[in-house]
């Protein structure tokens, strides 16, 4: 089939919802299926390019300011280059990532050219109110219409799909009248394992003979990461982990001031941006996975933890407990209860044997979300759309 994907971030990007767009191209590609991606370009022009391996069209856009790696597409004058793209390339199907200029723009496109387009959901609103500190009224209005925007571009599509049940049903709460099939994002169980040592980058790291508690994504306000390192604080000492954190983002700063005023600067190490070849090693270098991010539709860290065997401590929130089965893999806490994180961690850190059994069930639950099963899901999604 002749695939185009279409989203307003992809590689070398790094959120959730390139890399997942970006995993989809890839394994698609390497089934055989002939692969476009429409993506903002990297200048301001209308250019081809070859990404990761995948044949990208980009539109002409511009760099966002303070985030001058991600770009977003002119919303205007692009229509026209975009369907003469399309007509050439003649797409099967069409599967967009998002709703914003590059995903309604290309919808508008295969519906004038009579394409079926399926679109599946990474969309909350929270993820981008945080940084607008606007008052709690106001913010509420803004989430609102955020979402009512989604679900005028969405009910356009001819197939949704979302990773988790409890997306999905975000989703119908807002008054989505189509149907939502849940598909999970996926997993590579192939490149995270258990089976991996990642010991020389304990060198690399400088980190000391202990336990290793370790956070991998953004270092943003909805990541909740200082309420990790206020729970890390009041642990007992002698059992206390040494938590690793990998990634970066706006709140860096504040976190490395936190973490001096808190006194546990020599328990925490901020290992910045971890190469896409170290990260499986990274999770087998630890012991235990933490997500406090109140926001998350399914949660590919936490995926990739799991697969490397990884116990879970996550916060009760949105999808996280689909993946985190409290007392099974992991445990649960609730957003603000810092007494309850604290004992979920030394609890953890004071059982091996809890820890080990943690792990045989997160690998077990895990199994469900290989990636494999995912891309014959959509290649199957995708038969139906065009046979109909």
């Amino acid at each position: 089939m002749r695939i185009l994907i279409a989203n307003d971030t992809f590689y070398p990007n790094l959120n959730g919802c390139a890399y997942f767009a970006y995993r989809l191209a890839t394994y698609l590609k390497k089934r055989g299926h002939e692969i476009f991606v429409v993506a903002p370009s990297e200048s301001f022009h209308n250019e081809k390019s070859v990404r990761g391996g995948i044949d990208v069209y980009g539109l002409r856009s511009f760099p966002i300011k303070h985030y001058t790696k991600y770009r977003v597409a002119f919303p205007f004058f692009i229509q026209r280059n975009l369907t003469a793209f399309m007509r050439k390339f003649k797409p099967d199907i069409v599967h967009i990532q998002g709703h914003f200029i590059v995903g309604r723009n290309v919808l508008k496109v295969a519906k004038k050219l009579g394409i079926k387009v399926i679109g599946t959901n990474h969309f909350m609103p929270e993820n981008l109110v945080f940084y607008l500190h606007l008052p709690k009224r106001i913010e509420e209005w803004v989430k609102k219409k955020a979402w009512n925007d989604f679900r005028r571009i969405y009910e356009k599509l001819d197939l949704v799909t979302s990773p988790t049940k409890t997306a999905a049903g975000l989703m119908k709460k807002i008054g989505f009248s189509k149907e939502i099939l849940p598909v999970s994002n996926g997993i590579d169980l192939q490149r995270f394992h258990p089976g991996q040592d990642g010991d020389y980058l304990k060198k690399k790291y400088h980190l000391p003979d202990k336990p290793i508690l370790l956070y991998v994504g953004r270092l943003d306000k909805e990541k909740n990461v200082d309420f990790v390192l206020r729970a890390l604080s009041k642990m007992d000492r002698k059992i206390a982990p040494h938590f690793l954190i990998a990634g970066k983002g706006f709140e860096e700063k504040n976190l490395k001031k936190l973490a001096k005023e808190l006194g546990i600067s020599k328990m925490v190490t901020f290992a910045g941006f971890v190469p896409d070849d170290d990260l499986p090693y990274l999770y087998r270098m630890s012991d235990v996975f933490i997500n406090a991010g109140t926001a998350e539709l399914q949660s590919l860290v936490t995926m990739e933890a799991m697969a490397s065997g990884l116990p879970v401590i996550g916060v009760n929130a949105t999808a996280l407990p689909e993946l985190v089965h409290n007392n099974k893999n992991g445990y649960l806490f609730e957003h603000g209860d810092l007494n309850g994180l604290v004992k979920n961690l030394n609890d953890m850190f004071g059982s091996d044997e809890l820890r080990r059994r943690f792990s045989e069930n997160s690998l077990e639950i895990i199994q469900a979300h290989d990636i494999e099963k995912v891309i014959s899901t959509f290649e199957s999604l995708y038969k139906k759309l065009v046979a109909r």
